[in-house]
């Protein structure tokens, strides 16, 4: 059985056998018997690669961090986590890189400065849940996630012209990216780091054979 450590675009905890790309964590968020307890334990949300220095060691181990596994950084940008200082640090120093230039600072920041900011943008105090904030969909980057009027449970990657609907396993049916009103699941500190230039890593659903094919033509 599955065990629940997959999370979604919404940044909901659920039980699904598909293995992600990549890996993160928010502390401490499961019991001995490797129950979800919480949310998180912590305001430093992570985003890691699946190998790293050979380290391993087995899923809901007691008193360890979590791990949570994501389809691609896409979803866990949309879930409100960040690039790894450790085993992603290219990543970390482009996402600070970004940050500075969205931000007009003079110098990049530190972790803790990021995260002060990304952890009141993720989370609605009152419900304790991920922000949903409405938002047009032509003035978003590429990398954002959104919902749809027309379909508020499901989740959509936003690339270039189009938008790909999000499912466990990979990327799904595409539209035409549309120019109204949407349900911005990405918290904004993150939307404006993508627009700033920052590149996540994506599944490779995200670019089907037939749409590949069409670029290079």
């Amino acid at each position: 059985m599955a065990h629940r450590n997959r999370v979604t675009p919404f940044g909901e905890i659920v039980a699904d056998p598909a293995r992600g790309t990549v890996l993160g964590n928010r502390g401490v968020i499961h019991d001995a018997e490797g129950r979800i307890r919480r949310p998180w334990s912590t305001t430093r949300w992570i985003c890691c690669r699946l190998d790293f220095k050979g380290r391993w060691r087995p899923v809901m181990q007691p008193d360890r961090w979590t791990h949570l596994f994501f389809l691609d950084e896409a979803v866990a940008i949309a879930a409100g986590h960040r690039p790894c200082a450790e085993c992603r640090r290219e990543a970390y120093n482009a996402w600070r890189a970004a940050w500075t230039l969205a931000q007009g600072l003079d110098a990049p920041p530190r972790a803790e400065a990021m995260d002060a900011v990304m952890h009141p943008a993720r989370i609605d105090p009152a419900t304790r849940r991920q922000r949903v904030l409405p938002h047009r969909a032509a003035e978003l980057p590429d990398g954002a996630m959104v919902t749809l009027p027309d379909d508020p449970g499901g989740a959509w990657l936003v690339l270039g012209g189009r938008i790909r609907r999000w499912t466990p396993s990979g990327y799904a049916e595409g539209r035409v990216r549309p120019s109204g009103p949407v349900g911005l699941l990405t918290p904004l500190p993150s939307v404006v780091v993508l627009a700033a230039g920052y590149r996540p890593l994506l599944h490779p659903s995200a670019h089907p054979i037939d749409e590949q094919r069409s670029l290079r033509a």
